[in-house]
């Protein structure tokens, strides 16, 4: 089913990045094997005075729309800045707020992922921060007037899966008024994540460590693509209540009397 994000409509709820693969054809075959139609590229990954085959723009399919990204950023001017020299260098308002708060854990600086949201929202861009899962965050990031809150699953790199589950649930919850979808960005690892992170609400799953440094990513993008159709699937359709007893599956009514009482002697 077509989902809205921005003043756009796809098809594929499935995100895929531009980095980390052994080589550009491998990561062209992955966007093909998981038919995407946006991937992000990070400004700081991209020179463009690269000819030919050495630029990997040479090896982004021209029907995909680039969501480039402030990957490296640590501020919020300079997250401004390069947003700025995206929208010259890529002609596209569309961006990927990523302020990182500390170097090891790269967790999102939310104060400053915030305050270049303001900034870069006046300034007519297309925003999808990248933050922790943070309910409040979210609703703060809404207000704002940003066409997404992309909270993490778990640390970037690590594929670790979903680690807070309810929170996500609160936040898909929180944006459900502002009419903007929540798309889980960092920590899956394989197909289940993907899955799961589906399952508990979120419109779109944008990954790449996953993809790009499995045994074989090719096959690994095909997985992902089945796996977050799977999980919407699943979403849409609402899944059994949890019980904390057994129901038989089969009806009581109307089965056989035994002849035998359940300790063992005839009756």
């Amino acid at each position: 089913m077509p989902w809205q994000l921005g003043p756009l409509e796809f098809s594929n709820r499935l995100i895929l990045g531009t980095g980390k693969y052994p080589s550009f054809d491998i990561m062209q075959a992955c966007h093909q094997a998981a038919a995407v139609e946006m991937v992000t590229l990070a400004v700081r990954r991209f020179d463009l005075s690269a000819e030919g085959e050495a630029n990997i723009l040479h090896w982004i399919l021209p029907h995909l729309r680039i969501l480039p990204n402030t990957a490296g950023c640590y501020t919020a001017d300079d997250a401004v800045r390069v947003a700025r020299l995206a929208r010259e260098a890529l002609q596209t308002d569309w961006i990927k707020l990523e302020v990182i708060g500390d170097p090891h854990s790269l967790y999102p600086d939310n104060e400053a992922t915030l305050a270049a949201a303001r900034e870069l929202v006046k300034d007519k861009f297309i925003v999808l921060p990248y933050v922790n899962a943070d309910p409040i965050l979210a609703k703060k990031l809404a207000d704002v007037g940003c066409a997404a809150v992309m909270p993490l699953g778990s640390a970037i790199g690590s594929g670790q899966g979903v680690q807070n589950p309810s929170t996500l649930q609160l936040i898909s919850e929180t944006l459900k008024p502002y009419k903007i979808p929540m798309i889980v960005d960092a920590g899956v690892g394989t197909a289940s994540d993907a899955c799961i992170a589906m399952e508990l609400g979120a419109d779109g799953v944008l990954m790449n460590t996953a993809v790009a440094e499995a045994r074989n990513p090719v096959v690994m993008a095909e997985a992902m693509r089945a796996a977050v159709q799977a999980g919407r699937l699943a979403f849409e359709a609402g899944r059994m209540p949890h019980r904390s007893t057994a129901q038989a599956s089969s009806p009581l009514q109307g089965i056989i009397a035994s002849t035998t009482q359940h300790d063992g002697a005839p009756k």
